[in-house]
């Protein structure tokens, strides 16, 4: 019995030590409190403000004076859109994929027990331990590496793409914002006119000199000025709100937060060969999607890499001993699969057929890149001729409006001619105003296309691979 104790005290002793494994704390997921965190986001957190200005001193940018401008809120979206956490989470899970795949197989342990008590030699018991050794053939836990790794690296370039429509909304909802400011105070300008025209033609009706009818038609482009002036007024607050959605913190966060609109209101023309240069090419080899699918597409090569390897089959190496009636036995087993019925076929096909649908999504991404830098380039060309005709429009009102105000101030016409007259500059500087609205909007669409900012800064975005938040909590 001597020899059978000892040969389980050994094999307790090596499960023990091969078993143990770390114990995870539980992280409990409380939606009350989870939501008394996304409550209490503001944009004045010393740690969003010193994330910001670190961010921008390695961009080489200087710190904003005061004002959250396009960039700075972008950089605020970055340190809380809830978008990129999902992002974050899925590259650390990718990466973990990485160092699942490059882990050897453990070996399996069979131990086996046995009495004989009709047997007259010095031990009925019979034990015996064997371990199975995986050993896998030709490459394919290379490969397999490598698959992971490429996986990893299209997550990472999902970030990357994650992280530009996050500054790609924020780019949206300022420039809705900046757009309701503008209409605002134009739509403001227009009903005081309209309201002193109202008086003095309700002044001329009193009078005698003007008739029921031409009172009723200024009063109704006034009320239309009204509306036109609330529908302004409705936008802005829209854009407020969209805003902070953008950034990702509640409404009240914006509460006496400056907010700067300079980037759009002087932006560099977009090169006219913006649709066949260089931010063409760059945007079809170097988007984060592009390099998305190029990475899924070696993931791809590296599975079926693996299933052809899987023709052949691993082997298992068990070396074993075995303590029979007395006797110490030692063993050595190998074992591996036959292929007899199928070498792998079916899978083999599968294999490339996912590349091939790898390959033909990569095709389809990059014809739809060409028809989005070609449809935005358009519509920026379309939207600048709209303009210059805008630009036109307003220069002969304003010289008319000066006629008028050179006649009134001689006398020669009456306030009723001037007003109507400023009424006229006012309807063209507001088309000229929606038509520099939708210039604006073109040329983010041409950032979308090409993945790179025109507005703002034109440097990119940090690819923050951690969490932001996580990494300023954590300790030094």
């Amino acid at each position: 019995m001597e020899p059978i104790r000892r040969c389980c005290a050994r094999l307790a002793l090596a499960l023990a030590a091969l078993s143990g494994c770390a114990v995870q704390e539980a992280q409990p997921l409380s939606a009350a409190a989870n939501a008394r965190a996304l409550e209490a986001r503001t944009l004045e957190d010393p740690r969003l403000r010193q994330f910001v200005n670190a961010s921008r001193a390695l961009a080489h940018e200087p710190a904003p004076p005061g004002a959250w401008d396009l960039d700075s809120l972008s950089l605020a979206a970055l340190y809380y859109h809830p978008d990129l956490d999902i992002a974050r989470a899925k590259l650390a899970s990718a990466r973990a994929g990485v160092v699942a795949a490059g882990q050897i197989p453990n070996p399996v342990a069979e131990f086996g027990l046995s009495y004989n008590g009709t047997t007259t030699v010095p031990s009925p018991w019979t034990v015996g331990l064997m371990v199975n050794f995986i050993v896998e053939t030709f490459g394919k836990r290379g490969y397999r590496e490598a698959q992971a790794g490429h996986l990893a690296d299209a997550v990472r370039e999902d970030l990357a793409s994650a992280t530009w429509q996050v500054r790609a909304g924020v780019r949206d909802a300022l420039l809705a914002k900046w757009a309701a400011e503008r209409r605002v105070a134009l739509a403001l300008q227009q009903l005081e006119r309209r309201e002193t025209l109202v008086r003095l033609v309700e002044s001329r009706l009193a009078a005698g000199a003007a008739s029921g009818l031409e009172v009723a038609r200024e009063r109704v482009a006034r009320n239309r000025a009204r509306l036109a002036l609330d529908d302004a007024e409705r936008d802005r607050v829209l854009a407020r709100a969209a805003l902070a959605q953008a950034v990702g913190v509640p409404l009240r966060a914006l509460d006496g937060a400056a907010i700067s609109l300079q980037a759009f209101d002087a932006t560099a023309p977009v090169a006219p060969d913006v649709s066949a240069g260089a931010l063409r090419e760059r945007a079809l080899t170097l988007r984060p999607d592009v390099q998305a699918l190029l990475a899924e597409y070696a993931a791809a090569q590296s599975a079926l890499q693996i299933e052809l390897a899987r023709r052949w089959p691993n082997l298992q190496l068990g070396p074993g001993y075995v303590y029979d009636q007395g006797d110490h036995k030692y063993s050595l087993a190998a074992a591996g699969e036959l292929p007899l019925f199928h070498r792998n076929e079916g899978a083999i096909a599968r294999a490339e057929a996912r590349r091939a649908e790898v390959a033909a999504r990569f095709v389809a991404l990059q014809a739809q890149i060409i028809g989005a830098v070609d449809v935005a380039s358009t519509g920026y060309g379309a939207a600048t001729r709209a303009l210059g005709t805008a630009d036109a429009l307003v220069a002969q009102a304003r010289r008319r409006a000066g006629g008028y105000r050179r006649a009134f101030d001689a006398g020669q016409l009456g306030r009723q001619a001037l007003v109507g007259a400023q009424i006229e500059l006012g309807e063209a500087q507001i088309a000229r105003f929606d038509a520099l609205a939708a210039e604006r909007h073109a040329i983010g669409r041409i950032e979308d296309a090409l993945r790179t900012p025109l507005f703002g800064s034109p440097g990119e975005l940090p690819l923050e691979e951690r969490n932001p938040r996580i990494a300023a909590e954590a300790p030094r």
